[in-house]
């Protein structure tokens, strides 16, 4: 599941929510819109936060100099 899943999650949601007048018979539309934005939401956070977490860049650890090494390069 990538990052434009949940976000079409939240749209989907957001339209049940606000843009439709359909009434479903043991459903309830705005409800569920907004359990569907919840999740968008929460799945959203956790995916940035994960790849923000992968794209941490470690800076590389530089070689220590001896005296004998500046030694044999001369």
């Amino acid at each position: 599941m990538g990052l434009g899943l949940f976000i079409i999650m939240i749209a989907v949601g957001a339209i049940l929510t606000f843009a439709t007048d359909w009434h479903l018979q043991g459903v309830d539309l705005d409800l569920v819109g907004l359990i569907l934005m919840g999740v968008g939401l929460l799945g959203t956070a956790v995916y940035t936060s994960v790849l923000r977490r992968r794209r941490m860049v470690v800076p590389p650890v530089a070689p220590t100099v001896t005296d004998d090494d500046r030694r044999d390069l001369l």
